[in-house]
């Protein structure tokens, strides 16, 4: 294991978090992982993580379903709320949350879109002047 730590190269601006983290004991960390999923909305479980994998893998093949990432917000937060709202069913205050937080870093909308589902949900975040990324 200590060969795997010394081949992960991590960036500068996320250093310090890092060691941070390094510091911290096992269930400090499982409680910061439940209070990130309950914050964010989503799933650190390792089930998630094998399930996209072959998603992914399939994406690439046959480009035939995508994962929508916010990306960017735009000036107009509340219209991104609203078209957040919209393609994703979430609540008012879940909707704000995940655009708030695509402010810092991207947010997954949704994941396993077909094609023309995916172009939509593109067409309306950029109508809602949101960046957006399919992948």
């Amino acid at each position: 294991m200590a060969d795997e730590k010394e081949k992960i190269e991590v960036p500068k601006k996320f250093e310090k978090l890092v060691e941070e983290i390094e510091q911290m004991s096992v269930i400090d960390l499982a409680e910061l992982v439940k209070i990130l999923e309950e914050k964010f909305g989503v799933s650190a479980a390792p089930a998630m993580a094998v399930a996209v994998a072959p998603a992914a893998t399939e994406a690439v093949e046959e480009k035939t379903s995508f994962n929508v990432m916010l990306t960017g917000i735009g000036e107009k937060k509340i219209d991104v709320i609203k078209a957040v709202r919209d393609i994703t069913q979430l609540g008012l205050k879940e909707a704000k949350d995940m655009v708030d937080a695509a402010e810092k870093a991207p947010q997954m909308v949704k994941e396993n879109v077909k094609k023309e589902e995916a172009e939509e949900m593109k067409k309306k975040f950029e109508a809602a002047g949101a960046k957006v990324e399919l992948k």
